[in-house]
């Protein structure tokens, strides 16, 4: 997103190790945790306390980071709806675009966080494609983009498992908005820029869904807990006041989507 702090393995299945922490995640209640957030509501069983210390860590860009929120980021509100005391290892960087989480990835600080996983969350993409975004709008360059960022994607996703002892679940995650969106979105762009965005954003979108499957990873998209099922609901009360990132609302929309997708099985 705007560089996000300007304005605008081959992998095995989830097997053994995913449904280990889906079994977690489901718990064995049926007792629903799930609330309302920015009007759209996600649902499921209490997750069951019966295991301490499951870890997420995190790689991607200053959404995950958490960056112009203040506030608890969603990987860290995930951690804990897996279990309570879920811990988050939080490596995302605000300004990253997915070359740099590549690079990241490779260092031994990055390969050891990824060894102490559960599970691993990725979210980047949208700072490679928005310097590209105008109102007259580039289909050619948004598709080169997102096919780097496809590519870069899937060798991320193997990296992390190419040195994992046995294969864990990698969420990786979409964005309603690769630019600034809602009030803030529109006082900027205009309505032709706002339509750019999103195009861009369906380039990035369907890049990172590509790399998800291709490498076993599962994909959850962020759109409908922004916007809702339609697509047409106004975000702005889940943005920051920059319009660029989430805010406190925001980030446990995310939460509470990638914990309803993981549970979903």
């Amino acid at each position: 997103m705007s560089k996000r702090s300007r304005s605008v393995r081959r992998l095995a299945r989830f097997g053994a190790a995913a449904a280990a922490v889906l079994a977690v995640a489901a718990g064995s209640g049926g007792t629903a945790h799930g609330s309302p957030v920015g009007g759209h509501t996600t649902s499921g069983p209490a997750p069951a306390p019966s295991r301490s210390g499951l870890t997420v860590v995190t790689f991607g860009d200053s959404v995950p980071a958490g960056t112009a929120c203040g506030c608890t980021p969603f990987p860290d509100l995930y951690a804990r709806l897996l279990v309570p005391d879920g811990r988050s290892v939080n490596l995302a960087e605000s300004g990253y675009t997915s070359a740099d989480v590549r690079a990241q990835i490779a260092t031994p600080t990055a390969e050891a966080a990824v060894r102490t996983a559960d599970v691993l969350l990725l979210m980047v993409g949208a700072n490679d494609i928005t310097p590209t975004i105008d109102a007259r709008g580039d289909d050619v360059a948004y598709a080169g983009v997102a096919a780097e960022v496809q590519r870069n994607v899937t060798a991320i996703a193997a990296t992390m498992q190419a040195v994992r002892a046995e294969p864990v679940p990698v969420i990786v995650l979409g964005y309603w908005n690769v630019a600034e969106d809602g009030d803030v979105g529109r006082a900027i762009h205009g309505d032709e820029g706002m339509v750019e965005a999103v195009s861009a954003t369906t380039y990035v979108d369907d890049a990172l869904r590509q790399a998800a499957a291709a490498s076993g990873a599962r994909y959850v998209d962020t759109t409908a807990a922004f916007k809702g099922d339609t697509g047409e609901q106004d975000p702005t009360g889940l943005l920051a006041p920059d319009g660029d990132h989430p805010n406190a609302v925001g980030h446990k929309a995310i939460a509470e989507a990638a914990y309803a997708a993981q549970a979903a099985g």
